[in-house]
C-alpha cells in the first residue's frame, strides 16, 4: 500500500528487538513501512551487525539506533537519538525478552537470584524503562505494543521467563493507567510459539509445538510470524483508539482451551 493509503500513513515508530526476518519485530517493520510508516530500529552490542544486516531485507532502508535497556546512559540519550531522524514519535514496540540458560530448561528451583534478575530486568522492567525514555517525543494517540507469551499458566520448560513475562504483563497494565491520560495507549500480543531466534535458546522448546498441535482450534504454523505482526500494526494504527491495558492473543486461540 501506498504512503497515502496505509493504516499508519504518517506514523513514526521505534521498533526494538528486530534480529532475524523470522522475528515478529522485523515483519513488524515490514508491515509498518507497507503501511506508510517512517520506521527507525534499535539494537546494541554484538548483535547489531544481525539487526544491520536483517535490515537490508526491509522494503526501506531506516536507521538503527544504539539502546540497551539496561543501560542508564543510552535511556537517558534515546530522545536525543530519535530527533536525530524525527521531531516525535507516534509508536514504540517493545520486542525484547532474556533469560540466562539457568533460568530456563527444567531447573526452576536451583536458578540463582543473579540470573532471574537478569530476566526480570530485560524481559519486564524494560518495558517500563523503554516507555520513560521514549515519552518526551510521544504525545496523546500514541501506541506502545509489547510482544507477550501467555503468562497466566506455568509452562514445560519456560520456568523464569514464565515469570518474567507475569511481571511484563503486570507492568503494562500499570503503564496503562499511568499513560493514559496523557492520551498513549498500552497493550500486549501475547503469541503463539514460534520459531524464532529467541525460541531456539529455549531447551525442549519442541513441548510447545506439540501442545498446540495438538489444542489450537485454528491451524498454528510455527514458521509464520506474520499473523502475530498484523495484530502489531493493528494496535499501532488509529484502529483501537479505547483500548489499552489489553493483551491480544494471537495464537490459533489455544488460550482459549481447556484440556
Amino acid at each position: 500500500m501506498t504512503e497515502s493509503t496505509g493504516i499508519l500513513a504518517g506514523k513514526r515508530l521505534l521498533v526494538t528487538g528486530v534480529l532475524s526476518d523470522q522475528s515478529i519485530a522485523f515483519h513488524v517493520a515490514r508491515l509498518a513501512q507497507e503501511q506508510g510508516a517512517t520506521v527507525i530500529l534499535s539494537s546494541y552490542g554484538r548483535i547489531a551487525s544481525l539487526t544491520a544486516r536483517t535490515a537490508k531485507r526491509l522494503p526501506q532502508e531506516c536507521p538503527i539506533l544504539e539502546l540497551d535497556v539496561t543501560n542508564d546512559e543510552d535511556l537517558a540519550h534515546l530522545a536525543d537519538r530519535l530527533r536525530e531522524h524525527v521531531d516525535g514519535i507516534d509508536g514504540v514496540v517493545h520486542a525484547i525478552g532474556f533469560a540466562p540458560q539457568a533460568a530456563l530448561g527444567g531447573g526452576f528451583i536451583d536458578a540463582p537470584w543473579s540470573d532471574v534478575a537478569v530476566a526480570v530486568q530485560v524481559s519486564a522492567y524494560s518495558l517500563a524503562s523503554l516507555a520513560k525514555a521514549a515519552l518526551p517525543l510521544m504525545s496523546a494517540g500514541g501506541s506502545i505494543v509489547g510482544l507477550d507469551f501467555d503468562a497466566t499458566v506455568a509452562w514445560p520448560v519456560y520456568d523464569w521467563m514464565g515469570v518474567a513475562k507475569a511481571a511484563f504483563e503486570s507492568t503494562s497494565r500499570y503503564l496503562a493507567r499511568d499513560l493514559g491520560p496523557q492520551g498513549i495507549r498500552v497493550n500486549l500480543v501475547a503469541a503463539g510459539p514460534l520459531r524464532t531466534m529467541a525460541a531456539k535458546s529455549i531447551p525442549g522448546f519442541e513441548q510447545f509445538e506439540e501442545l498446540w498441535s495438538d489444542h489450537s482450534p485454528l491451524s498454528w504454523d510455527v514458521n509464520d510470524p506474520e499473523p502475530s505482526a498484523k495484530a502489531v500494526i493493528a494496535l499501532l494504527s488509529d484502529w483501537f483508539p479505547a483500548t489499552t491495558g489489553e493483551i491480544v492473543h494471537v495464537d490459533g486461540g489455544f488460550h482459549a482451551m481447556g484440556a
